[in-house]
Protein backbone atom coordinates (compact mmCIF):
# COMPACT_ATOMS: atom_id res chain seq x y z
CA UNK A 1 0.00 0.00 0.00
CA UNK A 2 2.81 2.38 0.87
CA UNK A 3 4.55 1.64 -2.44
CA UNK A 4 1.34 2.34 -4.37
CA UNK A 5 0.88 5.68 -2.61
CA UNK A 6 4.48 6.63 -3.36
CA UNK A 7 4.28 5.69 -7.04
CA UNK A 8 0.95 7.41 -7.62
CA UNK A 9 2.59 10.55 -9.04
CA UNK A 10 4.68 10.74 -12.22
CA UNK A 11 7.37 12.68 -10.38
CA UNK A 12 7.93 9.92 -7.85
CA UNK A 13 7.85 7.30 -10.59
CA UNK A 14 10.54 9.18 -12.52
CA UNK A 15 12.64 9.54 -9.37
CA UNK A 16 12.30 5.85 -8.56
CA UNK A 17 13.14 4.92 -12.16
CA UNK A 18 16.35 7.00 -12.11
CA UNK A 19 17.38 5.72 -8.68
CA UNK A 20 16.59 2.11 -9.58
CA UNK A 21 18.52 2.36 -12.85
CA UNK A 22 21.52 3.95 -11.14
CA UNK A 23 21.48 1.46 -8.29
CA UNK A 24 21.21 -1.54 -10.60
CA UNK A 25 24.02 -0.27 -12.80
CA UNK A 26 26.27 0.27 -9.78
CA UNK A 27 25.48 -3.12 -8.29
CA UNK A 28 26.17 -4.91 -11.56
CA UNK A 29 29.42 -2.98 -12.03
CA UNK A 30 30.50 -3.61 -8.43
CA UNK A 31 29.73 -7.32 -8.76
CA UNK A 32 31.77 -7.54 -11.95
CA UNK A 33 34.73 -5.62 -10.45
CA UNK A 34 34.60 -7.68 -7.25
CA UNK A 35 34.55 -10.93 -9.20
CA UNK A 36 37.49 -9.80 -11.33
CA UNK A 37 39.46 -8.55 -8.32
CA UNK A 38 38.88 -11.71 -6.25
CA UNK A 39 39.97 -13.82 -9.17
CA UNK A 40 43.11 -11.71 -9.65
CA UNK A 41 43.74 -11.79 -5.89
CA UNK A 42 43.56 -15.58 -5.86
CA UNK A 43 45.86 -15.89 -8.88
CA UNK A 44 48.35 -13.39 -7.43
CA UNK A 45 48.36 -15.14 -4.05
CA UNK A 46 48.97 -18.53 -5.66
CA UNK A 47 51.74 -17.07 -7.82
CA UNK A 48 53.38 -15.33 -4.84
CA UNK A 49 53.23 -18.41 -2.62
CA UNK A 50 54.59 -20.59 -5.44
CA UNK A 51 57.56 -18.26 -5.88
CA UNK A 52 58.18 -18.21 -2.13
CA UNK A 53 58.05 -22.01 -1.97
CA UNK A 54 60.52 -22.34 -4.86
CA UNK A 55 62.95 -19.94 -3.18
CA UNK A 56 62.64 -21.83 0.11
CA UNK A 57 63.31 -25.14 -1.65
CA UNK A 58 66.56 -23.80 -3.08
CA UNK A 59 67.55 -22.24 0.25
CA UNK A 60 66.79 -25.41 2.26
CA UNK A 61 68.89 -27.74 0.05
CA UNK A 62 72.30 -27.15 1.82
CA UNK A 63 70.75 -27.41 5.30
CA UNK A 64 69.05 -30.69 4.43
CA UNK A 65 72.22 -32.09 2.82
CA UNK A 66 74.32 -31.29 5.90
CA UNK A 67 71.50 -31.97 8.34
CA UNK A 68 71.90 -28.49 9.89
CA UNK A 69 68.48 -27.02 10.85
CA UNK A 70 69.91 -23.79 12.29
CA UNK A 71 70.41 -21.98 8.94
CA UNK A 72 67.04 -23.26 7.77
CA UNK A 73 65.26 -21.91 10.84
CA UNK A 74 66.92 -18.52 10.46
CA UNK A 75 66.01 -18.35 6.81
CA UNK A 76 62.38 -19.24 7.55
CA UNK A 77 62.31 -16.51 10.19
CA UNK A 78 62.81 -13.95 7.39
CA UNK A 79 59.21 -14.69 6.29
CA UNK A 80 57.98 -12.41 9.07
CA UNK A 81 58.47 -9.62 6.51
CA UNK A 82 55.66 -11.14 4.45
CA UNK A 83 52.38 -10.62 6.41
CA UNK A 84 50.48 -12.82 4.03
CA UNK A 85 52.63 -15.86 5.00
CA UNK A 86 51.36 -17.17 8.34
CA UNK A 87 53.46 -20.36 8.60
CA UNK A 88 56.31 -22.23 6.84
CA UNK A 89 58.20 -25.43 7.50
CA UNK A 90 60.75 -27.84 6.11
CA UNK A 91 60.34 -31.61 6.44
CA UNK A 92 62.99 -34.29 5.95
CA UNK A 93 62.65 -37.02 3.35
CA UNK A 94 61.11 -39.36 5.95
CA UNK A 95 58.50 -36.73 6.94
CA UNK A 96 60.05 -35.42 10.17
CA UNK A 97 59.81 -31.71 10.95
CA UNK A 98 63.23 -30.19 10.22
CA UNK A 99 62.71 -26.39 10.66
CA UNK A 100 59.66 -24.15 10.90
CA UNK A 101 58.24 -20.66 11.28
CA UNK A 102 54.75 -20.18 12.76
CA UNK A 103 52.84 -16.97 13.40
CA UNK A 104 50.64 -16.65 16.48
CA UNK A 105 47.70 -19.02 16.52
CA UNK A 106 48.71 -21.02 13.46
CA UNK A 107 49.54 -24.76 13.21
CA UNK A 108 51.53 -27.04 10.93
CA UNK A 109 50.47 -30.31 9.27
CA UNK A 110 51.88 -33.43 10.90
CA UNK A 111 53.09 -34.88 7.59
CA UNK A 112 53.94 -33.34 4.25
CA UNK A 113 51.66 -33.91 1.25
CA UNK A 114 52.28 -34.18 -2.48
CA UNK A 115 53.42 -31.20 -4.52
CA UNK A 116 50.78 -28.55 -5.21
CA UNK A 117 48.43 -26.18 -3.47
CA UNK A 118 44.92 -26.25 -2.09
CA UNK A 119 42.64 -23.92 -0.15
CA UNK A 120 41.46 -24.83 3.33
CA UNK A 121 38.94 -22.30 4.68
CA UNK A 122 40.64 -18.91 4.69
CA UNK A 123 44.15 -20.40 4.12
CA UNK A 124 46.27 -21.41 1.15
CA UNK A 125 48.63 -24.37 1.71
CA UNK A 126 51.51 -25.14 -0.67
CA UNK A 127 53.89 -28.16 -0.67
CA UNK A 128 57.12 -28.30 -2.67
CA UNK A 129 59.62 -31.20 -2.84
CA UNK A 130 63.31 -30.37 -2.27
CA UNK A 131 65.30 -32.36 -4.83
CA UNK A 132 69.08 -32.44 -5.39
CA UNK A 133 70.87 -34.75 -7.87
CA UNK A 134 67.54 -36.50 -8.47
CA UNK A 135 67.26 -37.32 -4.77
CA UNK A 136 64.38 -36.14 -2.58
CA UNK A 137 65.92 -34.41 0.39
CA UNK A 138 62.66 -33.17 1.97
CA UNK A 139 59.56 -31.01 1.53
CA UNK A 140 58.93 -27.28 1.93
CA UNK A 141 55.53 -26.16 3.28
CA UNK A 142 54.18 -22.61 2.99
CA UNK A 143 50.86 -21.40 4.48
CA UNK A 144 49.37 -18.02 3.43
CA UNK A 145 46.31 -16.06 4.56
CA UNK A 146 43.42 -16.08 2.04
CA UNK A 147 41.25 -13.40 3.68
CA UNK A 148 38.36 -13.12 1.20
CA UNK A 149 35.80 -12.01 3.82
CA UNK A 150 37.76 -8.93 4.82
CA UNK A 151 38.34 -8.05 1.19
CA UNK A 152 34.61 -8.37 0.45
CA UNK A 153 33.75 -6.28 3.50
CA UNK A 154 36.01 -3.50 2.27
CA UNK A 155 34.43 -3.73 -1.16
CA UNK A 156 30.98 -3.55 0.41
CA UNK A 157 31.88 -0.46 2.39
CA UNK A 158 33.23 1.23 -0.71
CA UNK A 159 30.17 0.16 -2.68
CA UNK A 160 27.78 1.63 -0.08
CA UNK A 161 29.63 4.92 -0.08
CA UNK A 162 29.69 5.10 -3.87
CA UNK A 163 26.04 3.99 -4.08
CA UNK A 164 24.86 6.68 -1.66
CA UNK A 165 26.79 9.36 -3.47
CA UNK A 166 25.54 8.18 -6.87
CA UNK A 167 21.93 8.01 -5.70
CA UNK A 168 22.19 11.53 -4.34
CA UNK A 169 23.48 12.74 -7.71
CA UNK A 170 20.74 10.75 -9.50
CA UNK A 171 18.07 12.29 -7.25
CA UNK A 172 19.41 15.75 -8.07
CA UNK A 173 19.31 14.95 -11.79
CA UNK A 174 15.75 13.59 -11.48
CA UNK A 175 14.72 16.78 -9.68
CA UNK A 176 16.11 18.81 -12.53
CA UNK A 177 14.32 16.59 -15.07
CA UNK A 178 11.06 17.12 -13.18
CA UNK A 179 10.91 20.72 -14.34
CA UNK A 180 10.95 19.79 -18.01
CA UNK A 181 9.07 16.48 -17.96
CA UNK A 182 6.77 15.99 -15.00
CA UNK A 183 6.06 19.69 -14.48
CA UNK A 184 3.90 20.03 -17.63
CA UNK A 185 2.30 16.64 -16.93
CA UNK A 186 1.40 17.72 -13.39
CA UNK A 187 -0.12 20.87 -14.85
CA UNK A 188 -2.22 18.76 -17.23
CA UNK A 189 -3.33 16.58 -14.30
CA UNK A 190 -4.46 19.63 -12.29
CA UNK A 191 -6.47 20.98 -15.22
CA UNK A 192 -8.00 17.54 -15.88
CA UNK A 193 -9.02 17.33 -12.21
CA UNK A 194 -10.76 20.70 -12.50
CA UNK A 195 -12.59 19.44 -15.59
CA UNK A 196 -13.76 16.27 -13.85
CA UNK A 197 -14.67 17.76 -10.48
CA UNK A 198 -15.74 21.33 -11.34
CA UNK A 199 -16.67 20.98 -15.03
CA UNK A 200 -14.31 23.89 -15.67
CA UNK A 201 -13.01 23.87 -19.27
CA UNK A 202 -11.33 27.28 -19.10
CA UNK A 203 -7.89 26.12 -17.92
CA UNK A 204 -5.02 25.54 -20.34
CA UNK A 205 -1.63 23.85 -19.82
CA UNK A 206 1.53 25.93 -20.39
CA UNK A 207 3.84 24.71 -23.16
CA UNK A 208 7.51 24.75 -22.09
CA UNK A 209 9.18 22.72 -24.86
CA UNK A 210 8.77 21.53 -28.44
CA UNK A 211 9.45 17.85 -27.76
CA UNK A 212 6.90 15.06 -27.18
CA UNK A 213 5.74 16.77 -23.97
CA UNK A 214 5.05 19.93 -25.94
CA UNK A 215 3.04 17.95 -28.49
CA UNK A 216 1.07 16.40 -25.61
CA UNK A 217 0.33 19.84 -24.17
CA UNK A 218 -0.87 21.15 -27.55
CA UNK A 219 -3.09 18.07 -28.06
CA UNK A 220 -4.54 18.41 -24.56
CA UNK A 221 -5.33 22.10 -25.02
CA UNK A 222 -6.95 21.43 -28.42
CA UNK A 223 -9.00 18.65 -26.85
CA UNK A 224 -10.18 21.04 -24.13
CA UNK A 225 -11.28 23.51 -26.81
CA UNK A 226 -13.28 20.85 -28.65
CA UNK A 227 -14.74 19.31 -25.49
CA UNK A 228 -15.68 22.72 -24.17
CA UNK A 229 -17.55 23.54 -27.38
CA UNK A 230 -19.26 20.15 -27.46
CA UNK A 231 -20.13 20.41 -23.78
CA UNK A 232 -21.89 23.67 -24.39
CA UNK A 233 -23.86 22.13 -27.23
CA UNK A 234 -24.59 19.06 -25.10
CA UNK A 235 -25.83 21.15 -22.20
CA UNK A 236 -28.16 23.03 -24.52
CA UNK A 237 -29.32 19.73 -26.00
CA UNK A 238 -29.93 18.31 -22.53
CA UNK A 239 -32.08 21.26 -21.63
CA UNK A 240 -34.07 20.79 -24.82
CA UNK A 241 -34.39 17.06 -24.08
CA UNK A 242 -35.61 17.79 -20.56
CA UNK A 243 -38.27 20.09 -21.99
CA UNK A 244 -39.30 17.50 -24.60
CA UNK A 245 -39.28 14.75 -21.98
CA UNK A 246 -41.55 16.76 -19.69
CA UNK A 247 -43.93 17.38 -22.59
CA UNK A 248 -43.81 13.69 -23.52
CA UNK A 249 -44.56 12.62 -19.96
CA UNK A 250 -47.56 14.94 -19.93
CA UNK A 251 -48.77 13.49 -23.22
CA UNK A 252 -48.24 9.92 -22.01
CA UNK A 253 -50.12 10.67 -18.78
CA UNK A 254 -52.99 12.20 -20.73
CA UNK A 255 -53.07 9.29 -23.19
CA UNK A 256 -52.94 6.82 -20.29
CA UNK A 257 -55.97 8.46 -18.70
CA UNK A 258 -57.76 8.35 -22.04
CA UNK A 259 -56.79 4.71 -22.56
CA UNK A 260 -57.98 3.72 -19.11
CA UNK A 261 -61.27 5.50 -19.71
CA UNK A 262 -61.60 3.79 -23.09
CA UNK A 263 -60.87 0.39 -21.54
CA UNK A 264 -63.47 0.96 -18.86
CA UNK A 265 -65.98 2.06 -21.48
CA UNK A 266 -65.12 -0.99 -23.60
CA UNK A 267 -65.53 -3.34 -20.66
CA UNK A 268 -68.79 -1.66 -19.71
CA UNK A 269 -69.93 -1.89 -23.32
CA UNK A 270 -69.02 -5.58 -23.52
CA UNK A 271 -70.83 -6.27 -20.27
CA UNK A 272 -73.90 -4.34 -21.38
CA UNK A 273 -73.95 -5.93 -24.80
CA UNK A 274 -73.65 -9.38 -23.26
CA UNK A 275 -76.57 -8.67 -20.93
CA UNK A 276 -78.63 -7.11 -23.70
CA UNK A 277 -78.02 -10.11 -25.93
CA UNK A 278 -79.39 -12.51 -23.34
CA UNK A 279 -83.04 -11.36 -23.64
CA UNK A 280 -83.49 -11.98 -27.39
CA UNK A 281 -81.34 -15.09 -27.12
CA UNK A 282 -83.57 -16.50 -24.39
CA UNK A 283 -86.59 -15.79 -26.59
CA UNK A 284 -85.03 -17.55 -29.56
CA UNK A 285 -83.98 -20.54 -27.48
CA UNK A 286 -87.26 -20.70 -25.58
CA UNK A 287 -89.55 -20.54 -28.61
CA UNK A 288 -87.33 -23.01 -30.46
CA UNK A 289 -87.64 -25.40 -27.53
CA UNK A 290 -91.46 -24.90 -27.44
CA UNK A 291 -91.69 -25.43 -31.17
CA UNK A 292 -89.73 -28.67 -30.84
CA UNK A 293 -91.79 -29.87 -27.90
CA UNK A 294 -95.24 -29.02 -29.32
CA UNK A 295 -94.85 -29.42 -33.07
CA UNK A 296 -91.85 -31.67 -33.73
CA UNK A 297 -94.17 -34.47 -34.94
CA UNK A 298 -95.83 -32.11 -37.43
CA UNK A 299 -92.51 -31.17 -39.06
CA UNK A 300 -90.76 -33.13 -41.76
CA UNK A 301 -87.18 -34.34 -41.39
CA UNK A 302 -85.58 -31.27 -43.00
CA UNK A 303 -87.59 -28.91 -40.81
CA UNK A 304 -86.60 -30.88 -37.72
CA UNK A 305 -82.91 -30.68 -38.75
CA UNK A 306 -83.11 -26.91 -39.21
CA UNK A 307 -84.91 -26.50 -35.90
CA UNK A 308 -82.22 -28.60 -34.21
CA UNK A 309 -79.57 -26.27 -35.64
CA UNK A 310 -81.43 -23.23 -34.22
CA UNK A 311 -81.55 -24.85 -30.77
CA UNK A 312 -77.87 -25.85 -30.74
CA UNK A 313 -76.69 -22.48 -32.07
CA UNK A 314 -78.81 -20.67 -29.48
CA UNK A 315 -77.20 -22.77 -26.76
CA UNK A 316 -73.76 -22.11 -28.26
CA UNK A 317 -74.51 -18.38 -28.35
CA UNK A 318 -75.42 -18.53 -24.69
CA UNK A 319 -72.11 -20.20 -23.89
CA UNK A 320 -70.22 -17.56 -25.88
CA UNK A 321 -71.99 -14.79 -23.96
CA UNK A 322 -71.08 -16.46 -20.65
CA UNK A 323 -67.43 -16.73 -21.73
CA UNK A 324 -67.42 -13.12 -22.89
CA UNK A 325 -68.85 -11.97 -19.57
CA UNK A 326 -66.22 -13.97 -17.70
CA UNK A 327 -63.49 -12.45 -19.84
CA UNK A 328 -64.90 -8.95 -19.25
CA UNK A 329 -65.21 -9.44 -15.48
CA UNK A 330 -61.60 -10.67 -15.28
CA UNK A 331 -60.22 -7.19 -15.92
CA UNK A 332 -62.11 -5.78 -12.92
CA UNK A 333 -61.41 -8.59 -10.47
CA UNK A 334 -58.73 -7.90 -7.87
CA UNK A 335 -56.04 -10.51 -7.20
CA UNK A 336 -55.98 -12.10 -3.74
CA UNK A 337 -52.47 -13.49 -3.32
CA UNK A 338 -51.95 -16.69 -1.37
CA UNK A 339 -49.46 -19.55 -1.33
CA UNK A 340 -50.86 -22.42 -3.41
CA UNK A 341 -50.19 -26.15 -3.55
CA UNK A 342 -50.08 -26.50 -7.33
CA UNK A 343 -49.98 -30.31 -7.30
CA UNK A 344 -53.07 -30.53 -5.12
CA UNK A 345 -54.79 -27.98 -7.34
CA UNK A 346 -53.98 -30.00 -10.48
CA UNK A 347 -55.16 -33.27 -8.92
CA UNK A 348 -58.51 -31.76 -7.85
CA UNK A 349 -59.13 -30.09 -11.22
CA UNK A 350 -58.26 -33.22 -13.20
CA UNK A 351 -60.43 -35.45 -11.02
CA UNK A 352 -63.40 -33.10 -11.52
CA UNK A 353 -62.84 -32.77 -15.27
CA UNK A 354 -62.47 -36.49 -15.85
CA UNK A 355 -65.67 -37.13 -13.87
CA UNK A 356 -67.51 -34.48 -15.92
CA UNK A 357 -66.20 -36.04 -19.13
CA UNK A 358 -67.59 -39.39 -18.02
CA UNK A 359 -64.55 -41.49 -18.89
CA UNK A 360 -61.39 -42.85 -17.33
CA UNK A 361 -59.35 -43.38 -20.49
CA UNK A 362 -57.07 -40.37 -19.94
CA UNK A 363 -53.87 -41.09 -18.00
CA UNK A 364 -52.51 -38.19 -15.92
CA UNK A 365 -48.79 -37.98 -15.22
CA UNK A 366 -47.90 -35.29 -12.70
CA UNK A 367 -44.27 -34.38 -12.10
CA UNK A 368 -42.77 -32.06 -9.49
CA UNK A 369 -44.85 -28.89 -9.16
CA UNK A 370 -43.37 -26.16 -6.96
CA UNK A 371 -45.70 -24.14 -4.81
CA UNK A 372 -46.75 -20.79 -6.25
CA UNK A 373 -48.07 -17.48 -5.00
CA UNK A 374 -51.23 -16.24 -6.71
CA UNK A 375 -55.01 -15.97 -6.73
CA UNK A 376 -56.45 -19.43 -6.09
CA UNK A 377 -59.65 -18.98 -8.11
CA UNK A 378 -57.87 -17.47 -11.12
CA UNK A 379 -55.05 -20.03 -11.24
CA UNK A 380 -57.58 -22.82 -10.79
CA UNK A 381 -59.31 -21.46 -13.91
CA UNK A 382 -55.96 -21.62 -15.73
CA UNK A 383 -55.56 -25.32 -14.86
CA UNK A 384 -59.22 -26.00 -15.75
CA UNK A 385 -58.84 -24.50 -19.22
CA UNK A 386 -55.47 -26.10 -20.00
CA UNK A 387 -56.36 -29.56 -18.67
CA UNK A 388 -59.82 -29.55 -20.30
CA UNK A 389 -58.18 -28.69 -23.62
CA UNK A 390 -55.62 -31.46 -23.16
CA UNK A 391 -58.36 -34.00 -22.33
CA UNK A 392 -60.52 -32.84 -25.24
CA UNK A 393 -57.84 -32.81 -27.92
CA UNK A 394 -56.30 -36.14 -26.83
CA UNK A 395 -59.68 -37.92 -26.56
CA UNK A 396 -59.28 -39.51 -30.01
CA UNK A 397 -55.83 -40.95 -29.25
CA UNK A 398 -55.56 -44.70 -28.70
CA UNK A 399 -54.16 -44.13 -25.20
CA UNK A 400 -54.71 -40.49 -24.12
CA UNK A 401 -51.90 -39.19 -21.89
CA UNK A 402 -51.75 -35.80 -20.21
CA UNK A 403 -48.44 -34.84 -18.59
CA UNK A 404 -48.08 -31.94 -16.13
CA UNK A 405 -44.72 -30.69 -14.84
CA UNK A 406 -42.62 -27.65 -14.04
CA UNK A 407 -39.12 -26.26 -14.31
CA UNK A 408 -37.79 -23.87 -11.66
CA UNK A 409 -35.54 -21.11 -12.98
CA UNK A 410 -33.78 -18.24 -11.21
CA UNK A 411 -36.69 -15.79 -11.06
CA UNK A 412 -39.73 -17.83 -12.10
CA UNK A 413 -41.43 -21.22 -12.27
CA UNK A 414 -42.31 -22.61 -15.72
CA UNK A 415 -45.39 -24.91 -15.63
CA UNK A 416 -46.48 -26.97 -18.63
CA UNK A 417 -49.33 -29.23 -19.78
CA UNK A 418 -48.48 -31.74 -22.51
CA UNK A 419 -50.85 -34.10 -24.38
CA UNK A 420 -50.52 -36.64 -27.18
CA UNK A 421 -53.62 -35.50 -29.05
CA UNK A 422 -54.41 -33.73 -32.27
CA UNK A 423 -51.89 -30.90 -31.87
CA UNK A 424 -52.03 -27.93 -34.25
CA UNK A 425 -50.16 -26.35 -37.11
CA UNK A 426 -47.33 -24.30 -35.49
CA UNK A 427 -47.67 -21.66 -38.23
CA UNK A 428 -50.89 -20.47 -36.57
CA UNK A 429 -49.87 -20.56 -32.91
CA UNK A 430 -49.96 -16.73 -32.74
CA UNK A 431 -53.79 -16.97 -33.00
CA UNK A 432 -54.17 -19.39 -30.08
CA UNK A 433 -54.64 -16.82 -27.34
CA UNK A 434 -56.99 -14.46 -29.18
CA UNK A 435 -60.65 -14.22 -28.22
CA UNK A 436 -62.86 -16.56 -30.33
CA UNK A 437 -59.78 -17.80 -32.23
CA UNK A 438 -59.89 -21.56 -32.93
CA UNK A 439 -57.65 -23.84 -35.01
CA UNK A 440 -60.07 -26.80 -35.13
CA UNK A 441 -63.59 -27.11 -36.52
CA UNK A 442 -66.54 -27.33 -34.10
CA UNK A 443 -67.62 -30.60 -35.67
CA UNK A 444 -64.27 -32.14 -34.72
CA UNK A 445 -63.62 -30.52 -31.32
CA UNK A 446 -66.32 -28.23 -29.91
CA UNK A 447 -65.40 -25.03 -28.08
CA UNK A 448 -65.79 -21.27 -27.87
CA UNK A 449 -62.23 -20.01 -28.38
CA UNK A 450 -62.23 -17.97 -25.16
CA UNK A 451 -60.50 -20.39 -22.77
CA UNK A 452 -56.92 -19.73 -23.86
CA UNK A 453 -57.56 -15.97 -23.96
CA UNK A 454 -58.64 -16.23 -20.31
CA UNK A 455 -55.50 -18.21 -19.50
CA UNK A 456 -53.28 -15.56 -21.07
CA UNK A 457 -55.01 -12.68 -19.31
CA UNK A 458 -54.85 -14.38 -15.89
CA UNK A 459 -51.16 -15.27 -16.26
CA UNK A 460 -50.28 -11.78 -17.49
CA UNK A 461 -52.03 -10.27 -14.46
CA UNK A 462 -49.79 -12.46 -12.30
CA UNK A 463 -46.69 -11.14 -14.09
CA UNK A 464 -46.07 -14.30 -16.15
CA UNK A 465 -45.94 -15.40 -19.79
CA UNK A 466 -47.86 -17.94 -21.91
CA UNK A 467 -46.83 -19.80 -25.08
CA UNK A 468 -47.34 -23.14 -26.82
CA UNK A 469 -45.49 -25.61 -29.03
CA UNK A 470 -47.06 -28.40 -31.10
CA UNK A 471 -46.87 -30.63 -34.13
CA UNK A 472 -50.02 -31.43 -36.07
CA UNK A 473 -51.21 -34.91 -35.14
CA UNK A 474 -48.53 -35.43 -32.46
CA UNK A 475 -49.86 -33.46 -29.50
CA UNK A 476 -49.24 -30.04 -28.00
CA UNK A 477 -47.51 -28.47 -24.99
CA UNK A 478 -48.77 -25.30 -23.30
CA UNK A 479 -46.45 -23.33 -21.00
CA UNK A 480 -47.09 -20.57 -18.50
CA UNK A 481 -44.78 -18.93 -15.99
CA UNK A 482 -45.29 -17.45 -12.56
CA UNK A 483 -42.66 -15.24 -10.93
CA UNK A 484 -41.35 -16.30 -7.56
CA UNK A 485 -42.55 -12.91 -6.28
CA UNK A 486 -45.96 -12.27 -7.78
CA UNK A 487 -47.58 -8.87 -8.24
CA UNK A 488 -50.69 -7.66 -10.09
CA UNK A 489 -49.67 -7.00 -13.66
CA UNK A 490 -52.67 -4.82 -14.15
CA UNK A 491 -53.62 -6.30 -17.55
Amino acid sequence: MMFRSITRSVRNKLLLAVLATTGCALLITAAAVAYYDLRRFRETLVSDVTATANILALAMTPSLEFDDPQPATEFLGLLRAKPAVTAAATYTANGALFAHYVADGESLPDLPQSDGYHFVGDRLEFFKRVIADQEILGTVYVQARYDVGRRLASYLAILCAVLLASLAVAALIAHRLHRGITGPIASIVDIARDVLEKRDFSGRAAKTSDDEIGVLVDAFNNMLDEVGDRTGVLERTQEELKTLNAELEQRVAARTVQLEAANKELESFSYSVSHDLRAPLRAIGGFAELLWTDHAEDLDTEAQRKLGIIRSEAARMGTLIDELLAFSRLGRKSIDLAELDMKGLVDNVFTRLRADAGGDRVELRVGRLPRACGDRALLEQVWVNLLSNAIKFSSKAEQPIVEVGAISEEHEHVYYVRDNGAGFDPRYKAKLFGVFQRLHDDSEFPGTGVGLALVQRIVLRHGGRVWADATLGEGATFYFTLPKEVGDGGV
